[in-house]
């Protein structure tokens, strides 16, 4: 049986490598593995799934609101890929989640669970709801050596809380924090993140 999988990580805990290896290994065998990204994810070139390490593969489909991924894509296809998941509307979660079932292909989203501010991304949430398998693929903090759980935002090099919730950005921008670290550079007490400023 085929499942539909949610791998979710922090900023930096190598969601993306962990993809093209797995597109690798489908690749070294001789199977076909689909690689879907957000149209909006456009960091680098628009059509590339690129790592933070460096390593890229060409997307075979950029996904927005409108897409429809129709069932003649999903044929003679061993495993179907997807990038920056969380960015993903709830509708086209839905269609992944009947691609597993309807065509029995396993569907690996990667992902961020949360924006950071601490609050679920549209896309992550609905995964969180319908996925089979659920993993996190963890990393250390940037400022000690507890396992991340945020990401935090920088602007100029200080932690943030502005600016909207979908803001691209690399290492220049984001880092991952575990739960003490997070507070301790926004200089704010532990709350829940609905009271956070700006995520009012």
């Amino acid at each position: 049986m085929a499942k539909l999988y949610f791998r979710y990580g922090t900023v930096g805990s190598a969601k993306t490598l962990n993809l093209l290896a797995v597109a690798h290994n489908y690749q070294q065998q001789g199977k076909k593995a689909l690689l879907l990204k957000p149209e909006l994810d456009d960091r680098w070139a628009a059509s590339t799934i690129r790592s933070r390490a460096g390593l890229e593969k060409p997307a075979d489909i950029l996904i927005n609101g409108d897409s429809e991924l129709k069932d003649e894509l999903f044929h003679n296809i061993d495993c179907v890929l997807i990038d920056e998941a969380q960015f993903l509307p709830p509708q086209v979660i839905n269609r992944l989640r009947e691609i597993a079932t309807d065509h029995q292909i396993p569907v690996i989203c990667y992902g961020l669970r949360t924006d950071f501010r601490t609050g679920l991304f549209e896309g992550a949430r609905r995964l969180m709801e319908l996925a089979d398998s659920i993993e996190e693929v963890k990393t250390t903090c940037a400022y000690c050596n507890r396992k991340a759980i945020f990401n935090l935002k920088l602007l100029d090099g200080k932690a943030t809380l502005a600016g909207p919730t979908i803001d691209l950005g690399a290492e220049e921008k984001y880092l991952p924090a575990c739960h003490h670290c997070y507070y301790e550079q926004l200089e704010v007490k532990p709350t829940h993140a609905a009271t956070l400023p700006g995520n009012r």
